[in-house]
């Protein structure tokens, strides 16, 4: 079996056990409410970046066609700096949404594996990688579908513990400008 094999059974193990278990700290949804239906309708792709070059990443962005709602970047070379890591993710989101790309209606969310893991999502229990390969996970989806559904969650408490623990709004509020700027430019 090929390595790249086994990261999607464990992305696809991890969905499951994870994101999918409905979840006292979320207002007793999933962490991600919609996962399971994604994977059940075939909307979630998984890709590999294997260089240091992000133009997997690039042409993921530029050839965006909604067959996925989601498209998880294994990035197998990814920076070792995790705080350089999320400023080049930083600066990508704000690229897209000034149009540096040819679609701009796109957010990127990523996971460094140096991050600590999230004790909301996994409680006290940590996933344990089946394989000695280490990498990071950047997110790529519309911006427009997860703002407007994460205003849906927003309503239901969802973000409660989060906002409290984590200071999300500092994160939603830059997704929020970005959506804003991408509706006014409708």
């Amino acid at each position: 079996m090929f390595v790249e094999d086994v990261i999607q059974d464990e992305i696809r193990s991890w969905s499951k056990e994870a994101l999918e278990k409905i979840n006292p700290n979320f207002n007793d949804l999933p962490a991600c409410p919609f996962a399971e239906g994604a994977w059940a309708d075939d909307k979630v792709g998984i890709a590999f970046k294997t260089s240091p070059s992000y133009q997997a990443l690039t042409t993921i962005i530029s050839t965006w066609d909604d067959k996925k709602d989601l498209v998880i970047l294994v990035d197998l070379k990814y920076k070792q700096d995790r705080d350089e890591f999320y400023q080049h993710i930083e600066g990508l989101n704000e690229a897209i949404a000034e149009g540096i790309f040819i679609e701009d209606d796109i957010w990127l969310m990523a996971f460094h594996p140096d991050d600590e893991p999230d004790e909301l999502v996994y409680g006290h229990e940590d996933l344990v990688s089946v394989i000695d390969t280490s990498y990071a996970m950047i997110f790529v989806q519309r911006l427009s579908k997860l703002h407007e559904s994460s205003e849906k969650l927003k309503k239901t408490g969802y973000y409660k513990k989060y906002e409290e623990q984590f200071g999300l709004n500092e994160m939603l509020t830059v997704r929020e400008t970005y959506y804003r700027r991408l509706k006014d430019e409708e």
